[in-house]
Protein backbone atom coordinates (compact mmCIF):
# COMPACT_ATOMS: atom_id res chain seq x y z
CA UNK A 1 0.00 0.00 0.00
CA UNK A 2 1.54 3.48 -1.09
CA UNK A 3 1.32 6.08 2.23
CA UNK A 4 -0.03 9.30 1.61
CA UNK A 5 1.18 12.17 4.44
CA UNK A 6 -1.60 13.26 6.67
CA UNK A 7 -1.26 16.83 7.25
CA UNK A 8 -2.42 17.48 10.95
CA UNK A 9 -0.02 15.48 12.51
CA UNK A 10 3.19 15.02 10.27
CA UNK A 11 6.33 17.31 11.08
CA UNK A 12 7.66 18.37 7.66
CA UNK A 13 11.31 19.36 6.23
CA UNK A 14 11.82 20.06 3.00
CA UNK A 15 13.38 16.59 2.74
CA UNK A 16 10.23 14.80 3.65
CA UNK A 17 8.40 17.04 1.37
CA UNK A 18 10.13 15.87 -1.36
CA UNK A 19 9.34 12.31 -0.41
CA UNK A 20 5.99 12.90 0.49
CA UNK A 21 2.63 14.37 -1.01
CA UNK A 22 1.51 16.62 0.91
CA UNK A 23 -2.41 16.89 0.09
CA UNK A 24 -4.32 14.36 1.13
CA UNK A 25 -6.27 14.50 4.26
CA UNK A 26 -8.07 12.96 6.74
CA UNK A 27 -11.39 11.19 5.40
CA UNK A 28 -14.11 10.15 7.51
CA UNK A 29 -16.55 8.88 4.49
CA UNK A 30 -16.15 5.20 4.32
CA UNK A 31 -17.64 1.57 2.80
CA UNK A 32 -18.88 -1.60 4.24
CA UNK A 33 -15.86 -3.72 3.68
CA UNK A 34 -13.78 -0.79 5.01
CA UNK A 35 -15.24 -1.40 8.38
CA UNK A 36 -13.84 -4.84 8.09
CA UNK A 37 -10.52 -3.87 6.38
CA UNK A 38 -9.82 -0.13 7.82
CA UNK A 39 -7.16 2.12 6.86
CA UNK A 40 -4.90 3.59 9.20
CA UNK A 41 -6.79 6.69 10.93
CA UNK A 42 -4.12 9.23 9.56
CA UNK A 43 -2.97 7.91 6.57
CA UNK A 44 -4.70 6.66 3.11
CA UNK A 45 -3.95 5.04 0.13
CA UNK A 46 -3.61 7.28 -3.39
CA UNK A 47 -6.88 5.46 -4.99
CA UNK A 48 -8.89 6.22 -1.69
CA UNK A 49 -8.02 9.56 -1.81
CA UNK A 50 -9.63 10.36 -4.95
CA UNK A 51 -12.81 7.72 -4.83
CA UNK A 52 -15.68 10.08 -3.17
CA UNK A 53 -16.73 13.19 -3.19
CA UNK A 54 -16.77 14.33 0.44
CA UNK A 55 -12.84 12.57 0.30
CA UNK A 56 -12.36 15.12 -2.46
CA UNK A 57 -13.44 18.13 -1.30
CA UNK A 58 -11.61 17.76 2.11
CA UNK A 59 -8.19 17.43 -0.01
CA UNK A 60 -9.25 20.89 -1.63
CA UNK A 61 -9.54 22.29 2.01
CA UNK A 62 -6.53 20.67 3.46
CA UNK A 63 -4.62 23.08 0.11
CA UNK A 64 -5.63 26.00 2.24
CA UNK A 65 -4.63 24.35 5.46
CA UNK A 66 -0.96 24.03 3.77
CA UNK A 67 -0.90 27.30 2.20
CA UNK A 68 -1.84 29.44 5.47
CA UNK A 69 0.58 27.24 7.83
CA UNK A 70 2.39 29.50 10.28
CA UNK A 71 5.53 29.41 8.50
CA UNK A 72 4.22 30.82 5.29
CA UNK A 73 0.91 33.00 4.75
CA UNK A 74 -0.41 31.82 7.93
CA UNK A 75 2.01 34.91 9.48
CA UNK A 76 5.67 34.07 8.99
CA UNK A 77 6.06 35.40 4.96
CA UNK A 78 4.30 38.68 6.35
CA UNK A 79 6.46 39.62 9.13
CA UNK A 80 9.53 38.85 7.56
CA UNK A 81 8.20 40.95 4.33
CA UNK A 82 7.81 43.82 6.59
CA UNK A 83 10.58 44.04 9.10
CA UNK A 84 13.08 44.15 6.34
CA UNK A 85 11.36 46.54 4.98
CA UNK A 86 12.33 49.52 7.52
CA UNK A 87 8.86 50.40 9.15
CA UNK A 88 9.72 48.20 12.25
CA UNK A 89 12.51 47.98 14.85
CA UNK A 90 13.48 44.30 16.13
CA UNK A 91 13.32 44.61 19.92
CA UNK A 92 15.97 42.28 20.99
CA UNK A 93 17.90 41.29 17.67
CA UNK A 94 16.97 37.43 18.43
CA UNK A 95 17.75 35.56 15.70
CA UNK A 96 15.00 32.48 16.48
CA UNK A 97 12.80 35.42 15.93
CA UNK A 98 13.62 37.11 12.60
CA UNK A 99 16.40 39.54 13.70
CA UNK A 100 18.75 37.73 10.87
CA UNK A 101 16.25 38.71 8.37
CA UNK A 102 15.80 42.11 9.95
CA UNK A 103 19.62 42.90 9.90
CA UNK A 104 19.32 41.85 6.25
CA UNK A 105 22.32 38.78 6.96
CA UNK A 106 20.49 35.92 5.67
CA UNK A 107 22.47 32.81 4.75
CA UNK A 108 21.58 30.00 2.50
CA UNK A 109 21.08 27.83 6.38
CA UNK A 110 19.07 30.66 7.88
CA UNK A 111 15.91 29.58 10.10
CA UNK A 112 13.81 32.10 7.80
CA UNK A 113 15.09 31.75 4.21
CA UNK A 114 15.09 27.41 4.67
CA UNK A 115 11.46 27.35 6.22
CA UNK A 116 9.94 29.91 3.76
CA UNK A 117 11.27 28.21 1.02
CA UNK A 118 10.15 25.28 2.60
CA UNK A 119 6.80 25.81 3.24
CA UNK A 120 5.93 27.84 -0.01
CA UNK A 121 6.88 24.41 -1.60
CA UNK A 122 5.38 22.49 0.42
CA UNK A 123 1.67 24.08 -0.27
CA UNK A 124 2.89 24.27 -4.23
CA UNK A 125 3.35 20.11 -4.33
CA UNK A 126 0.10 20.13 -2.27
CA UNK A 127 -1.71 21.93 -5.43
CA UNK A 128 0.51 19.97 -7.75
CA UNK A 129 -0.32 16.05 -6.03
CA UNK A 130 -3.86 17.12 -6.06
CA UNK A 131 -3.84 18.38 -9.59
CA UNK A 132 -2.51 15.17 -10.42
CA UNK A 133 -5.02 13.14 -8.53
CA UNK A 134 -8.08 14.90 -10.54
CA UNK A 135 -6.72 14.76 -13.81
CA UNK A 136 -5.84 10.22 -13.24
CA UNK A 137 -9.35 9.66 -11.18
CA UNK A 138 -11.05 12.83 -9.09
CA UNK A 139 -12.89 14.44 -12.65
CA UNK A 140 -14.88 11.32 -13.03
CA UNK A 141 -16.23 11.10 -9.43
CA UNK A 142 -17.03 14.97 -9.38
CA UNK A 143 -17.76 15.55 -13.14
CA UNK A 144 -15.75 18.09 -15.56
CA UNK A 145 -17.56 21.06 -13.74
CA UNK A 146 -16.62 20.30 -10.20
CA UNK A 147 -13.56 19.16 -10.87
CA UNK A 148 -12.34 22.29 -13.01
CA UNK A 149 -13.20 24.27 -10.09
CA UNK A 150 -11.43 22.25 -7.80
CA UNK A 151 -8.13 22.11 -9.64
CA UNK A 152 -8.93 25.76 -10.43
CA UNK A 153 -8.56 26.39 -6.65
CA UNK A 154 -5.33 24.66 -6.59
CA UNK A 155 -3.85 26.46 -9.54
CA UNK A 156 -4.63 29.68 -7.52
CA UNK A 157 -3.12 28.52 -4.71
CA UNK A 158 0.05 27.82 -6.61
CA UNK A 159 0.19 30.63 -8.30
CA UNK A 160 0.26 32.29 -5.03
CA UNK A 161 2.53 30.49 -3.45
CA UNK A 162 5.06 31.00 -6.44
CA UNK A 163 4.45 34.89 -6.42
CA UNK A 164 5.02 35.21 -2.76
CA UNK A 165 8.37 33.39 -3.21
CA UNK A 166 9.24 34.86 -6.24
CA UNK A 167 9.17 38.38 -3.81
CA UNK A 168 12.10 37.26 -1.56
CA UNK A 169 14.08 34.43 -3.41
CA UNK A 170 14.28 36.58 -7.01
CA UNK A 171 15.55 39.45 -8.21
CA UNK A 172 12.62 41.86 -9.31
CA UNK A 173 11.21 41.80 -12.71
CA UNK A 174 11.91 45.42 -13.89
CA UNK A 175 15.85 44.14 -13.50
CA UNK A 176 16.73 42.67 -16.88
CA UNK A 177 12.88 42.59 -17.72
CA UNK A 178 12.04 39.19 -16.07
CA UNK A 179 15.70 37.72 -17.66
CA UNK A 180 17.29 37.11 -14.34
CA UNK A 181 17.05 33.50 -12.49
CA UNK A 182 13.52 32.90 -11.25
CA UNK A 183 12.22 29.34 -9.68
CA UNK A 184 12.24 26.26 -10.46
CA UNK A 185 8.66 25.80 -11.73
CA UNK A 186 7.71 22.27 -10.17
CA UNK A 187 4.44 21.22 -11.94
CA UNK A 188 4.13 17.83 -11.05
CA UNK A 189 3.19 16.48 -7.75
CA UNK A 190 6.48 14.79 -5.10
CA UNK A 191 4.76 11.29 -3.41
CA UNK A 192 8.25 9.34 -3.05
CA UNK A 193 11.98 9.63 -3.87
CA UNK A 194 13.05 10.22 -7.07
CA UNK A 195 15.37 12.91 -9.28
CA UNK A 196 15.06 16.42 -7.91
CA UNK A 197 17.30 18.50 -10.36
CA UNK A 198 15.42 20.91 -11.93
CA UNK A 199 16.86 24.08 -13.18
CA UNK A 200 15.64 27.66 -12.29
CA UNK A 201 13.34 28.88 -15.19
CA UNK A 202 13.61 32.81 -15.33
CA UNK A 203 11.79 35.45 -13.38
CA UNK A 204 9.76 36.27 -17.02
CA UNK A 205 9.09 32.76 -17.33
CA UNK A 206 7.57 32.25 -13.43
CA UNK A 207 5.64 35.21 -13.81
CA UNK A 208 4.12 33.63 -17.05
CA UNK A 209 3.12 30.41 -15.59
CA UNK A 210 1.44 32.35 -12.31
CA UNK A 211 -0.20 34.32 -14.81
CA UNK A 212 -1.03 30.63 -16.95
CA UNK A 213 -2.64 29.71 -13.53
CA UNK A 214 -4.36 32.90 -12.69
CA UNK A 215 -6.19 32.10 -15.73
CA UNK A 216 -7.37 28.86 -15.50
CA UNK A 217 -8.77 30.17 -12.13
CA UNK A 218 -10.51 33.08 -13.31
CA UNK A 219 -12.49 30.89 -16.10
CA UNK A 220 -13.19 28.31 -13.84
CA UNK A 221 -13.74 29.18 -10.42
CA UNK A 222 -17.03 29.91 -8.81
CA UNK A 223 -18.62 33.81 -9.02
CA UNK A 224 -19.42 33.32 -5.17
CA UNK A 225 -20.25 30.92 -2.40
CA UNK A 226 -23.07 30.76 -0.39
CA UNK A 227 -21.72 32.51 2.73
CA UNK A 228 -19.46 35.51 3.69
CA UNK A 229 -16.84 33.26 5.37
CA UNK A 230 -16.24 31.28 2.24
CA UNK A 231 -16.03 34.62 0.19
CA UNK A 232 -13.66 35.24 2.22
CA UNK A 233 -10.88 32.24 2.55
CA UNK A 234 -11.79 30.10 -0.58
CA UNK A 235 -10.98 31.70 -3.77
CA UNK A 236 -13.70 32.86 -6.35
CA UNK A 237 -13.18 34.35 -9.43
CA UNK A 238 -12.89 38.26 -8.01
CA UNK A 239 -10.01 36.47 -6.04
CA UNK A 240 -8.18 35.71 -9.61
CA UNK A 241 -8.46 38.88 -10.85
CA UNK A 242 -7.08 41.16 -7.95
CA UNK A 243 -4.51 38.79 -7.45
CA UNK A 244 -3.54 39.59 -11.15
CA UNK A 245 -3.42 43.49 -10.69
CA UNK A 246 -0.99 42.75 -7.97
CA UNK A 247 1.17 40.45 -10.23
CA UNK A 248 1.29 42.77 -13.67
CA UNK A 249 2.09 45.77 -11.14
CA UNK A 250 5.04 43.63 -10.18
CA UNK A 251 5.94 43.43 -13.59
CA UNK A 252 5.39 47.11 -14.30
CA UNK A 253 2.92 46.17 -17.02
CA UNK A 254 0.51 49.07 -16.34
CA UNK A 255 -2.04 48.68 -18.97
CA UNK A 256 -2.91 44.62 -17.97
CA UNK A 257 -3.40 46.46 -14.21
CA UNK A 258 -5.87 48.83 -15.89
CA UNK A 259 -7.29 46.12 -17.73
CA UNK A 260 -7.60 43.17 -15.21
CA UNK A 261 -9.11 46.24 -12.15
CA UNK A 262 -11.85 47.05 -14.46
CA UNK A 263 -12.97 44.01 -14.15
CA UNK A 264 -14.49 44.34 -10.71
CA UNK A 265 -13.82 48.01 -10.00
CA UNK A 266 -16.25 50.49 -11.25
CA UNK A 267 -16.06 53.40 -13.45
CA UNK A 268 -16.66 56.00 -10.54
CA UNK A 269 -16.97 56.25 -7.05
CA UNK A 270 -18.80 54.78 -4.56
CA UNK A 271 -15.80 52.22 -6.54
CA UNK A 272 -17.34 48.72 -6.08
CA UNK A 273 -17.26 45.43 -7.86
CA UNK A 274 -18.95 45.23 -10.83
CA UNK A 275 -19.76 41.13 -10.72
CA UNK A 276 -19.32 38.12 -8.26
CA UNK A 277 -18.61 38.77 -4.72
CA UNK A 278 -20.06 42.17 -3.92
CA UNK A 279 -16.47 43.64 -3.02
CA UNK A 280 -16.13 47.40 -2.03
CA UNK A 281 -14.29 49.15 0.81
CA UNK A 282 -15.26 49.25 4.31
CA UNK A 283 -17.01 52.28 5.78
CA UNK A 284 -14.38 51.62 8.27
CA UNK A 285 -10.85 50.31 7.83
CA UNK A 286 -10.46 48.97 11.84
CA UNK A 287 -13.81 46.89 10.64
CA UNK A 288 -11.19 44.88 8.32
CA UNK A 289 -9.47 43.74 11.58
CA UNK A 290 -12.46 42.71 13.67
CA UNK A 291 -14.02 39.27 14.16
CA UNK A 292 -15.71 37.84 11.94
CA UNK A 293 -13.11 39.52 9.54
CA UNK A 294 -15.24 38.58 6.21
CA UNK A 295 -16.05 42.32 5.86
CA UNK A 296 -16.84 43.51 2.01
CA UNK A 297 -13.20 44.39 1.31
CA UNK A 298 -11.59 41.31 2.57
CA UNK A 299 -10.91 39.77 -1.03
CA UNK A 300 -9.10 36.51 0.59
CA UNK A 301 -7.90 35.93 3.70
CA UNK A 302 -6.38 32.85 6.05
CA UNK A 303 -8.90 32.32 8.57
CA UNK A 304 -8.01 30.91 12.19
CA UNK A 305 -9.78 30.20 15.23
CA UNK A 306 -8.81 29.07 18.86
CA UNK A 307 -8.42 25.61 17.52
CA UNK A 308 -6.76 26.41 14.47
CA UNK A 309 -4.31 28.28 15.23
CA UNK A 310 -0.47 29.07 12.67
CA UNK A 311 2.20 28.94 14.86
CA UNK A 312 4.10 31.97 15.36
CA UNK A 313 0.96 34.76 14.92
CA UNK A 314 1.41 38.37 13.40
CA UNK A 315 -0.60 39.52 16.71
CA UNK A 316 2.38 37.74 18.78
CA UNK A 317 5.14 39.61 17.13
CA UNK A 318 3.67 43.25 16.92
CA UNK A 319 1.85 43.55 20.29
CA UNK A 320 3.42 44.27 23.18
CA UNK A 321 3.34 41.84 26.97
CA UNK A 322 0.85 43.59 29.43
CA UNK A 323 4.30 45.79 30.94
CA UNK A 324 3.81 47.89 27.60
CA UNK A 325 -0.08 48.31 26.92
CA UNK A 326 -1.23 44.24 26.07
CA UNK A 327 -4.08 42.87 27.67
CA UNK A 328 -4.65 40.12 28.73
CA UNK A 329 -6.24 39.02 24.70
CA UNK A 330 -3.70 40.84 23.24
CA UNK A 331 -0.32 39.96 25.27
CA UNK A 332 2.20 39.44 22.42
CA UNK A 333 5.87 38.90 22.46
CA UNK A 334 6.62 42.72 21.77
CA UNK A 335 9.13 41.34 19.34
CA UNK A 336 8.61 44.21 16.93
CA UNK A 337 7.66 47.91 17.38
CA UNK A 338 7.30 50.72 14.83
CA UNK A 339 10.21 52.62 13.66
CA UNK A 340 9.98 56.33 15.04
CA UNK A 341 11.54 57.44 11.85
CA UNK A 342 9.48 55.56 9.42
CA UNK A 343 6.46 56.13 8.27
CA UNK A 344 4.47 56.57 11.74
CA UNK A 345 6.67 60.58 11.50
CA UNK A 346 5.62 61.16 8.24
CA UNK A 347 3.58 64.37 8.43
CA UNK A 348 1.52 63.74 5.54
CA UNK A 349 0.45 61.00 7.59
CA UNK A 350 -2.17 62.86 9.53
CA UNK A 351 -3.33 62.51 13.60
CA UNK A 352 -6.68 62.48 12.62
CA UNK A 353 -6.37 59.75 10.10
CA UNK A 354 -8.33 56.64 11.36
CA UNK A 355 -5.67 54.44 11.04
CA UNK A 356 -3.62 55.81 13.71
CA UNK A 357 -5.76 54.20 15.91
CA UNK A 358 -4.20 51.22 15.05
CA UNK A 359 -0.84 52.74 16.87
CA UNK A 360 -0.70 52.88 20.51
CA UNK A 361 2.50 54.32 22.46
CA UNK A 362 3.68 51.64 25.37
CA UNK A 363 3.56 53.64 29.05
CA UNK A 364 6.52 51.74 29.80
CA UNK A 365 9.08 51.89 26.50
CA UNK A 366 7.05 54.77 24.86
CA UNK A 367 7.96 52.73 21.85
CA UNK A 368 4.71 52.76 18.73
CA UNK A 369 3.25 49.70 18.77
CA UNK A 370 1.11 47.85 15.86
CA UNK A 371 -2.38 46.27 17.10
CA UNK A 372 -4.05 46.26 13.67
CA UNK A 373 -4.04 42.19 14.99
CA UNK A 374 -5.69 42.32 18.46
CA UNK A 375 -5.48 38.55 19.03
CA UNK A 376 -1.91 37.49 19.95
CA UNK A 377 -3.83 34.47 22.36
CA UNK A 378 -4.81 31.92 21.24
CA UNK A 379 -4.37 34.20 17.59
CA UNK A 380 -7.79 34.53 16.08
CA UNK A 381 -7.30 37.27 13.27
CA UNK A 382 -7.32 36.53 9.97
CA UNK A 383 -4.15 37.17 8.04
CA UNK A 384 -5.01 39.23 5.16
CA UNK A 385 -3.89 38.59 1.74
CA UNK A 386 -5.56 40.55 -0.34
CA UNK A 387 -7.98 43.18 0.25
CA UNK A 388 -10.24 45.59 -2.18
CA UNK A 389 -8.33 48.52 -1.12
CA UNK A 390 -5.18 47.26 -2.98
CA UNK A 391 -6.82 46.67 -6.56
CA UNK A 392 -8.05 50.36 -6.09
CA UNK A 393 -4.62 51.86 -5.41
CA UNK A 394 -2.94 49.24 -7.78
CA UNK A 395 -5.14 50.83 -10.49
CA UNK A 396 -4.61 54.27 -9.33
CA UNK A 397 -1.06 54.17 -9.88
CA UNK A 398 -1.37 52.04 -13.66
CA UNK A 399 -3.44 54.83 -14.27
CA UNK A 400 -0.76 57.31 -13.62
CA UNK A 401 2.18 55.23 -15.13
CA UNK A 402 0.41 54.11 -18.08
CA UNK A 403 -0.65 57.64 -18.97
CA UNK A 404 2.44 59.48 -17.73
CA UNK A 405 -0.12 62.74 -16.30
CA UNK A 406 -2.51 62.87 -13.80
CA UNK A 407 -5.19 61.18 -14.72
CA UNK A 408 -8.27 62.42 -12.46
CA UNK A 409 -9.79 58.36 -12.02
CA UNK A 410 -6.44 57.43 -10.67
CA UNK A 411 -6.85 60.72 -7.94
CA UNK A 412 -10.27 59.57 -7.24
CA UNK A 413 -9.53 55.87 -6.55
CA UNK A 414 -6.47 57.31 -4.18
CA UNK A 415 -8.91 59.62 -2.66
CA UNK A 416 -11.35 56.51 -2.35
CA UNK A 417 -9.03 54.75 -0.02
CA UNK A 418 -7.68 57.62 1.78
CA UNK A 419 -10.91 60.07 2.56
CA UNK A 420 -12.14 57.06 4.15
CA UNK A 421 -9.84 56.60 6.88
CA UNK A 422 -8.57 60.56 6.53
CA UNK A 423 -11.46 62.90 5.77
CA UNK A 424 -9.15 66.02 6.60
CA UNK A 425 -7.54 66.27 2.95
CA UNK A 426 -9.26 65.52 -0.40
CA UNK A 427 -7.13 65.81 -3.35
CA UNK A 428 -7.55 67.38 -6.81
CA UNK A 429 -5.82 67.33 -9.98
CA UNK A 430 -4.37 70.44 -8.70
CA UNK A 431 -2.34 69.17 -5.88
CA UNK A 432 0.12 67.60 -8.28
CA UNK A 433 2.13 68.79 -10.97
CA UNK A 434 3.55 66.02 -12.49
CA UNK A 435 2.64 62.36 -13.06
CA UNK A 436 5.79 61.47 -10.81
CA UNK A 437 4.37 63.62 -8.06
CA UNK A 438 0.85 61.68 -8.06
CA UNK A 439 2.70 58.26 -8.06
CA UNK A 440 4.73 59.21 -4.58
CA UNK A 441 1.39 59.96 -2.77
CA UNK A 442 -0.12 56.57 -4.35
CA UNK A 443 2.77 54.95 -2.90
CA UNK A 444 2.65 56.34 0.23
CA UNK A 445 -0.84 55.78 0.85
CA UNK A 446 0.12 52.03 -0.04
CA UNK A 447 2.74 52.38 2.85
CA UNK A 448 0.27 53.87 5.60
CA UNK A 449 -2.59 51.17 4.35
CA UNK A 450 -0.88 48.01 4.27
CA UNK A 451 1.74 48.67 7.64
CA UNK A 452 1.93 45.02 9.09
CA UNK A 453 0.57 42.93 5.96
CA UNK A 454 3.47 42.35 4.25
CA UNK A 455 3.30 44.35 1.11
CA UNK A 456 5.81 47.19 1.76
CA UNK A 457 9.06 44.25 0.77
CA UNK A 458 7.15 43.85 -2.76
CA UNK A 459 7.14 47.24 -3.11
CA UNK A 460 10.43 48.20 -2.88
CA UNK A 461 11.61 45.50 -5.04
CA UNK A 462 9.25 46.61 -7.50
CA UNK A 463 10.08 49.91 -7.55
CA UNK A 464 13.77 49.47 -7.88
CA UNK A 465 13.89 51.18 -4.06
CA UNK A 466 16.63 50.82 -1.67
CA UNK A 467 15.88 48.94 1.05
CA UNK A 468 15.90 51.62 4.33
CA UNK A 469 18.89 51.16 6.42
CA UNK A 470 18.06 51.29 10.38
CA UNK A 471 20.29 53.30 11.86
CA UNK A 472 19.39 52.14 15.55
CA UNK A 473 20.68 48.92 15.32
CA UNK A 474 23.38 50.10 12.12
CA UNK A 475 21.95 47.83 9.55
CA UNK A 476 23.16 49.98 6.54
CA UNK A 477 20.83 49.81 3.23
CA UNK A 478 20.68 47.88 0.79
CA UNK A 479 20.59 48.90 -2.79
CA UNK A 480 19.47 47.01 -5.69
CA UNK A 481 22.79 46.05 -6.85
CA UNK A 482 23.31 44.32 -2.87
CA UNK A 483 24.36 40.97 -2.70
CA UNK A 484 21.32 40.94 0.20
CA UNK A 485 18.81 42.59 -1.04
CA UNK A 486 17.13 39.39 -1.74
CA UNK A 487 16.86 36.07 0.02
CA UNK A 488 19.70 33.45 -0.86
CA UNK A 489 18.15 30.38 -2.09
CA UNK A 490 17.83 27.55 0.67
CA UNK A 491 20.64 25.03 1.33
CA UNK A 492 18.27 22.10 1.68
CA UNK A 493 16.91 23.00 -2.02
CA UNK A 494 20.94 23.93 -2.99
CA UNK A 495 21.76 20.48 -1.78
CA UNK A 496 18.88 18.65 -3.19
CA UNK A 497 18.89 19.83 -6.71
CA UNK A 498 22.01 19.59 -8.70
CA UNK A 499 20.62 21.89 -11.13
CA UNK A 500 20.14 24.82 -8.71
CA UNK A 501 22.14 27.88 -8.91
CA UNK A 502 22.36 30.69 -6.12
CA UNK A 503 21.10 34.52 -6.62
Amino acid sequence: MKRSTHLFKYKFSFRKLMVFGTCLMLLSACKKNELLNPDPTTLITDAAAFSTAPRIQNQVNGLYFTLKKGRFLGSWYTIASDIRAGDFICTNLNAATGATTYQLLNQTTTNDVVQIWEFGFQAINAANVFIDGMNNTGTAVVGAETAAAYIAEARLIRALAYYNLLQLYARPYLDGAGSKPGLPLRLEGNKQPGNYNLARSSVKETYAQILQDLDFAEANLPANYASAVLNTTRAHKNTAIALKTRVFLSMQDYAKVITEANKIVSAGAPFTTTSGVKNALEADVKNVFTAPYTSDESIFSMPFSSNDAPGPALAGYYLPGTRDGGTTSSNGAGEYSLNPNGIVADPDWSAADARRSFLKIGPSTKKTWLFKYSQAAPYLDYAPVIRYAEVLLNLSEALTKSTSSVDSRAVALLNAVRNRSDKSKTYTISNFGSATELTKAIIKERQIEFLGEGIRNSDIMRLGLDIPAKPVHSVPAADPSSPNYIFPISNDELILNKLMVNN
